[in-house]
């Protein structure tokens, strides 16, 4: 019988994310470095949702949102 995979916390560095986010977020970067490779292809695709995406995410990463998994180091 297979043992349940705890959810462990991503260590993720914040001032490089929002780096990222800033320069890069409307091609999806900040979006792999949070390891969502699916939503960071979509928002490749279609350019940050055509800015809007792009700019809910950086307010998010900001402000330090709790993402799922995510631990915010510094």
């Amino acid at each position: 019988m297979k043992k349940p995979i705890k959810n462990k916390k991503r260590n993720v560095n914040w001032v490089l994310c929002l780096l990222m986010s800033i320069f890069f977020g409307w091609i999806g970067v900040d979006r792999f470095i949070l390891g969502k490779v699916f939503t960071g292809i979509l928002k490749l695709i279609t350019l940050g949702g055509l800015g809007i995406w792009w700019l809910v995410d950086l307010i998010l990463i900001a402000v330090k949102y709790e993402f799922k998994n995510i631990n915010w180091v510094e």
